[in-house]
């Protein structure tokens, strides 16, 4: 074993520990279960966890209302240290109205576990467009943290914490690493420099390369620590990634210059600011420079098809701002293969005229899994490939959403049935979640203002979610009026496997076609908050197709809808055994 190396300080000089010592556990416990309680998102439990073991040092707590506007109109605390994503702690109107400044509360997971007491020192109200615009630089709603935060509490607490546990995590527990225990495997490993590589997807020949070029130029050991928190909607789930991981580790790498460890970090799919975040958690780990990709953390393309980032906006950031936060960039350099050479070389160091070979991640998914096709071995190892083969079925075998969306009586749930009869023909196993049967089942007690409508959708979604994750096909007809909640649906699902169809019918004709006369009851004031009279309805800016059913048929806007799913590879037209040899 090598002699133990002193690392670069972590961020403020020290890990900020916020663990309660074993010898008060238990009479914290039994007090904090004397408290009120507030159940905390998924993103917020990561976060907590960070906060706890000292992986967002130098700050110590869920963002004073100071905290929060300075990191947004500077990208530092109020102490003047380089922070530039807000970690707020949002909560609901009504649990603002029922807390109280210097009140105790007991902060517990969405599976209800005890996980630490705050004392409530601020409760603050917040601005969706503020934060969306100053953070993340877009309101457009198919970056997914700016979806995701029209459906949070319109107020922040903070205060005090004292935590009492982690978030219970049973998968990977030996790679499960606090920062802590990160620089104290490190430092056993004799090399000053330590050199991060944030990854949210598994890792081919050419990350291989990138890494161990790079561990070996800065004579330093590579930190593998890929994100299994929140990450990118869609993206390929931790247990799959963090397998293909294991199998590189083990059998393509220097055990004396490689650490895997994983990292509880709830992304915000932030782009340049996400990058120097990024940098400054890898120094509490340890590392003192960072693998910064292309497109460091970016969400991919708006609402209009364009880049939310540039492709070297996060590189440009963390270059900036390097030498105060001690962690040097590492540029993510462009990789080909020399198939004539059996190697791979940067690509601004190859002539025009040699060979090369290269697959994007677009063709990774459309041309090789989504077909049921081997990924080739100059690419990918073979493990990775098998791993990958295992969890991406074909595409004829993957889930997806139908998400229909209109006014009342547009034509959505006869144009759905008749969609579900034709699917079925081609034996996909099909579930219909029809709003107005849904909203009898499983969101009984539900109103109609905008929050219970968010709620009544959400629900859909994800039972939507949960079908299209085990690979069946979902038709969902509802009115959903609102786009934020809309996105929120297609960033549960996944883009890849969602598509939205709008029902696009004029408002006096679904008057015309109204048999309850719902409608002349909210014209005449007996039903308040109707969509489409005293109430908006937000239609889609960008749906994957629109319907008419002034002058097509339920079965005419079916069958498009079907040549689209064909056209995508959801569905197969020909029998198993049939095909031409």
């Amino acid at each position: 074993m090598n002699e133990k190396t002193a690392l670069i300080t972590p961020y403020g000089g020290e890990l900020i520990d916020l663990m309660v010592p074993d010898a008060e556990r238990a009479e914290l416990r039994a007090y904090a279960n004397t408290l009120r309680s507030v159940r905390i998102s998924e993103r917020a439990a990561c976060d907590l966890e960070l906060l706890a073991t000292g992986g967002f040092s130098p700050l110590d707590r869920f963002m004073s209302e100071a905290d929060h506007q300075s990191v947004l109109d500077t990208m530092r605390l109020t102490n003047g240290y380089l922070f530039p994503i807000p970690v707020p702690l949002p909560v609901d109107e009504e649990t603002a109205d029922s807390l109280k400044i210097g009140q105790d509360v007991a902060l517990r997971s969405p599976s209800n576990e005890l996980l630490a007491v705050m004392n409530v020192e601020e409760i603050y109200p917040w601005n969706v467009e503020e934060v969306a615009l100053k953070a993340f630089g877009t309101l457009d709603l198919r970056h997914p943290i700016v979806a995701e935060m029209h459906g949070w509490g319109k107020y922040f607490i903070s205060g005090e914490l004292r935590v009492l546990q982690l978030p219970a995590r049973y998968d990977f527990k030996s790679l499960r690493l606090t920062p802590a225990e990160t620089r104290a495997r490190l430092e056993q490993f004799g090399h000053q420099n330590v050199i991060a590589f944030q990854t949210r997807n598994p890792l081919h020949r050419v990350h291989e390369e990138l890494t161990k070029r790079a561990t070996m130029e800065k004579d330093g050991v590579l930190l593998l620590h890929p994100s299994v928190g929140m990450t990118k909607p869609g993206d390929v789930d931790h247990f799959t990634r963090v397998r293909t991981y294991k199998a590189l580790a083990q059998r393509y790498y220097d055990p004396d210059r490689i650490l895997l460890s994983l990292l509880p970090l709830a992304m915000r799919m932030g782009g340049p600011r996400e990058a120097v975040w990024h940098a400054i958690i890898r120094r509490n780990h340890g590392a003192n420079h960072l693998i910064v990709g292309r497109d460091h953390a970016g969400p991919g393309n708006d609402s209009t098809g364009k880049p939310i980032y540039g492709p070297y906006d996060a590189q440009d950031l963390v270059e900036q701002f390097s030498e105060e936060l001690g962690v040097a960039a590492v540029p993510f350099q462009m990789l080909v293969y020399l198939p004539e050479e059996d190697r791979y070389e940067e690509v601004t160091k190859v002539n025009k005229e040699t060979k090369t070979a290269s697959i994007s991640g677009t063709q990774v998914r459309e041309q090789y899994l989504q077909n049921g096709k081997q990924l080739p071995e100059w690419f990918t190892r073979p493990e990775v490939a098998e791993i990958l083969a295992e969890t991406y079925p074909p595409r004829y075998r993957q889930g997806v959403t139908v998400w229909f969306t209109g006014l009342h009586n547009a034509g959505k749930s006869t144009t759905a049935n008749v969609l579900t009869t034709l699917l079925q023909e081609y034996g996909r196993n099909i579930t219909l979640l029809d709003g107005d049967v849904v909203r009898t089942h499983f969101s009984e007690g539900l109103g109609f203002s905008r929050e219970d409508r968010d709620d009544h959708v959400r629900r859909i979604g994800f039972v939507a979610s949960e079908i299209t994750r085990h690979g069946g096909i979902v038709v969902c007809a509802a009115v959903s009026p609102y786009r934020a909640t809309r996105n929120e649906v297609r960033n549960m699902i996944g883009g890849e496997n969602y598509i939205e169809i709008f029902v696009d019918t004029p408002l006096e004709v679904c008057e015309q076609r109204d048999t309850k006369g719902l409608y002349a009851r909210a014209r005449r004031g007996e039903i308040v908050g109707f969509t489409g009279i005293d109430d908006p309805y937000e239609a889609p800016q960008h749906p994957e197709l629109t319907v008419e059913t002034l002058h097509h048929t339920p079965e005419e806007n079916a069958h498009m809808i079907l040549d689209m799913l064909i056209e995508q590879g959801f569905v197969r037209t020909e029998e198993p055994g049939l095909r031409d040899n």
